[in-house]
């Protein structure tokens, strides 16, 4: 996630990082280039031009635009809803680690708080099709194949388990497990709602039809640009390009939010601030770092 402040104007025409112009350089250079070729052949045979209107081109583009704004609309609405959805992360451990202060014995509530930061680390993993045992094993009591095929999910079991053992016991009353439980269930909720954004992509034909189009309209722009605006024409054709082009990536990006591109949500830090959260509830000292943005990144 680009994390930097409000840029000035010379900030805004020059900057780069966290830009989507390098990931469409190539494809918007190629259509400057066609459109300096057509420029060429225009100058040379101008009456192959005479019939060409714009009017269909305002048309398209304009229609071009409206469902590139839907299309962004959409995946931005996944991007914001994955936030919200580790924003309630973020809020269930912090409250499990506030009422389990009810467990008594302490080495109980550190197993427990400590495959709680497992299953911060498994499901950041899990989201980015990564190994998640192999992120939760610090944290874990047990082998992580005794979690299961979905380690986060087992994680989030085994720490049930626990509780109704402490309950069964006597050890909490069943006021504190029940709350203790309603806070799983809200990891548990949490984690689903970011594997239906991970699982369930955007419709691919509708996808495939902008990506098309978004290409069709910029190859055959500057036919129609040709003839009234010389060699304007690849000035205007570029900013065409990387208007269309670039919402097109953005969408792109923000159609997964866990990945690790600029744009995607900023998990790791997010995991880093529960971690040192958990580590401080249980009395540990010399916390690890907070993660800070490198080079305008947040990772």
């Amino acid at each position: 996630m680009i994390v930097r402040p409000k840029p000035n104007l010379f900030s805004i025409l020059t900057t780069l990082k966290g830009s989507i112009a390098r990931h469409i350089a190539l494809r918007t250079l190629m259509i400057t280039l066609l459109a300096c070729l057509i420029v060429v052949v225009e100058n040379l045979h101008p009456d192959w031009f005479t019939k060409v209107n714009a009017m269909p081109f305002t048309l398209l583009g304009l229609s071009l635009s409206i469902f590139l704004s839907f299309r962004n609309n959409a995946c931005y609405d996944r991007w914001w809803e994955g936030r919200k959805a580790w924003g309630q992360v973020i809020i269930e451990v912090r409250s499990f680690i506030r009422q389990s202060v009810a467990i008594a014995e302490p080495p109980k509530r550190e197993a427990v708080l400590r495959e709680l930061c497992g299953f911060v680390h498994a499901l950041n993993a899990r989201l980015r099709s990564e190994d998640e045992q192999h992120a939760a094993h610090p944290w874990l009591s047990d082998t992580p194949d005794a979690y299961g095929l979905n380690t986060s999910d087992g994680i989030l079991r085994r720490i049930g388990s626990q509780c109704a053992q402490l309950a069964s016991r006597g050890a909490i009353n069943e006021w504190r497990y029940t709350l203790l439980e309603t806070r799983l269930l809200g990891l548990s909720t949490a984690q689903a709602t970011c594997e239906r954004i991970k699982n369930t992509p955007l419709p691919f034909p509708y996808t495939l039809l902008l990506h098309r189009t978004s290409y069709i309209f910029c190859l055959l722009l500057p036919f129609a640009m040709a003839g009234a605006l010389g060699w304007l024409t690849p000035i205007f054709t570029i900013i065409v390009a990387y208007t269309f082009f670039g919402l097109d990536a953005i969408g792109d990006q923000l159609e997964d939010p866990f990945g690790r591109d600029e744009n995607d949500l900023a998990t790791d830090s997010m995991v880093r601030t529960l971690e040192r959260e958990i580590l401080d509830a249980l009395g540990q000292r010399g916390l690890p770092p907070p993660l800070e943005p490198v080079d305008y990144v947040l990772t």
